[in-house]
Formats: structure tokens, C-alpha cells, sequence
């Protein structure tokens, strides 16, 4: 299960809408260990596309740079759909490379007419895709 804070959640959504009609994508780094989120860290997408993101290779490394310094890790890694569902694709699942992060999807589709957005994690461990439940809390 991942716990978040409403906050988080408005601005991963935020983040993808603001990038629409580009995939949007991220990482919210929390203390290691703790499995909580608590920094967002919005990335840009390398690849500038509306169906596919990358992380530029440079910035991944700062990041992962900063995050040790800090004595944090990835707890979630965000990315966005722009016209399909909230569910990670076989490209996005050859990716996933972080067996102990929350993948969290946001999809900026209205693709089953539940309204603007759909957000959604998901378990990505060897390449296997098992979605949890997503709790929103005010503050941790």
C-alpha cells in the first residue's frame, strides 16, 4: 500500500497536466528505509514525447548523487499517460529497475470516464505488475 500526502498527490498531478501533452515524470525521494515519500522532485522528460519518457542520464545521476547525500531514496517514480489509462506499458515495465519504489501513474486521459485523472500505483518487481491500494492522507 502507498500512503501519501494530498499534497504530494496535487503536485504530481499538477506536474503532469502542466506537461500535457508530454509524458510528465518524476521521483519523490523519502528517508531510506522509511518507505515514506516526502520530496518531490520533478524531472524533465528527455525524450519529449507524448508516449514515452525518459529521465536525462545526467540529471538521474545528480539526482541519485543528492539523494545519497541525503541518506534518501526513490520511493516513488512518477510518470504520466497522456492518452491511455494508468497503467504501466511493456516499455515501462522493462524500465522499472526499483523493486522497493511505489511506480506511480498518473494518466492526464479521461479513459473511463471517471473524471480528469486517473492516479494509480503499482509494485513493478522482475517484471511483474501488481497495483496496491493508494491512501491519502493530510500529513504523515
Amino acid at each position: 500500500m502507498l500512503t501519501i500526502t494530498q499534497a504530494l498527490v496535487d503536485q504530481i498531478v499538477a506536474h503532469a497536466r502542466q506537461d500535457h501533452p508530454d509524458e510528465a515524470c518524476g521521483v519523490v525521494a523519502g528517508p531510506a528505509g522509511s518507505g515514506r515519500p516526502e520530496r518531490f522532485i520533478p524531472m524533465l522528460n528527455a525524450a519529449r514525447s507524448p508516449t514515452f519518457y525518459e529521465f536525462d542520464s545526467g540529471d538521474l545521476l545528480k539526482l541519485y548523487r543528492d539523494m545519497d547525500d541525503r541518506d534518501e531514496e526513490p520511493v516513488i517514480i512518477y510518470h504520466s499517460h497522456t492518452a491511455t489509462e494508468a497503467y504501466p506499458s511493456r516499455t515501462d515495465i522493462s524500465y522499472a529497475n526499483e523493486p522497493g519504489a511505489h511506480y506511480v501513474l498518473v494518466s492526464t486521459a479521461d479513459a473511463d470516464d471517471a473524471g480528469p485523472f486517473q492516479f494509480r500505483s503499482y509494485r513493478i518487481v522482475e517484471g511483474e505488475v501488481t497495483e496496491e491500494e493508494v491512501t491519502v492522507v493530510d500529513a504523515y
